[in-house]
Formats: C-alpha cells, structure tokens, sequence
C-alpha cells in the first residue's frame, strides 16, 4: 500500500509538500503518478515520474507550479505544491504503476486506469 501525507489547508499562494511512501515494496523502477479529485468531480492525473526520475509530465494546470521527485532510497515520492489556488482544492492521491506504464513529459495526464496501487489520499484545501 501507498500512504499519502502532507495535506493540510492554505491561503491561496501558499505551498504544501505531498509526500507518498511505500512501506510494503520498494517503489524504485515503479512509474509514480499524483491524482487528485475535487468535490462532484473526476479524479484526474496531475503529474507523473518515471521509475528512473529522469522524466517527468505535467498537466497545464499544475505546470511550473508543481515539483514531482522521488527518492528511492526512502521509497518516497514527493509532489512541491506552490502558488497554491483555489482550485487545486481536492483530495490527492499518488499510484504506482509498473514498467508497461510510461512517463513522458506530453502534457497529457496520467490515466487512472494504467496504475495499480493507490494510497487513501490526503486533503488539500485552499481557502478562499
């Protein structure tokens, strides 16, 4: 299982740092993708890193905004929220996927469906 941490409430403009750990299986080699779903709406893909770190992908909305990292050594895997809006109001989630998932930097969000372990979440509210 992944474990989220992290979330918390922010004034709009803050930052936060989403950390996902995995404490069952080593998370190197594991494309780690982070999710999040707002309130009465899908969850979508936010940002994406491949098993080596050497790649990562961001969707529009979050790009410069958001840091996707990941140190294997601790299996953990982070996502650097800055310049927080009120928008980015959701509950996030990180996945993992194996090798036949790719991370290349396209814009294009990660697909829920190509990752097969999750995490619970953790709560991001951007006051407003």
């Amino acid at each position: 299982n992944l474990v989220e941490s992290g979330g918390g409430a922010v004034h709009p403009g803050g930052s936060l740092r989403l950390s996902c750990r995995s404490f069952d299986y080593r998370l190197e080699n594991y494309v780690v993708g982070w999710f999040r779903q707002a309130p009465g709406k899908e969850r979508e893909g936010i940002a994406c890193i491949s098993g080596s770190g050497a790649s990562t992908n961001y969707v529009d909305s979050v790009k410069d905004r958001f840091t996707i990292s990941r140190d294997d050594a601790k299996s953990a895997v982070y996502l650097q929220m800055n310049s927080l809006k009120s928008e980015d109001t959701a509950d996030y989630y990180c996945a993992a996927g194996d090798s036949r998932v790719v991370c290349v930097p396209t814009g294009a969000p990660p697909i829920t469906g190509d990752y097969s372990y999750w995490g619970q979440g953790t709560p991001v509210t951007v006051l407003s």
